[in-house]
């Protein structure tokens, strides 16, 4: 009998190596964070700088500034045309304090009911 070893098919190392960077992705989808501008909303607004946050942050996602509990309220992506393309401008977050969110959550529903 004579033993054979048997290489990979390049199929199989495709499948492998699709496999590996399943496997990858969720950690590096967390390594990629982009500047926002926060601005709370609360009249009057105030600018809380500019922030590190992944890009699919989205509304009602919870986050903590300087030890301060915001509730994200919108996301704002901005656009300016330059020669001939629309190009990134900035990306905002609008946020709440988290009571402030809430409060207004039980307004609104109050709101509707009557």
């Amino acid at each position: 009998m004579v033993a054979s070893t048997a290489t990979p098919s390049p199929t199989t190392r495709k499948k492998d190596r699709d496999r590996d960077r399943d496997r990858e992705r969720p950690e590096r989808e967390k390594e990629h964070k982009y500047p926002f501008k926060v601005v709370e909303i609360t009249p009057p607004p105030r600018c809380l700088g500019v922030r590190c946050f992944p890009t699919n942050i989205h509304c009602g996602e919870s986050v903590t500034i300087e030890g301060q509990a915001y509730t994200v309220s919108a996301v704002t992506h901005r656009y300016q045309l330059r020669k001939g393309r629309y190009e990134p401008s900035e990306k905002r977050l609008d946020v709440l304090s988290t009571g402030r969110y809430l409060l207004n959550l039980y307004l609104d529903g109050l709101l509707d009911k009557s």
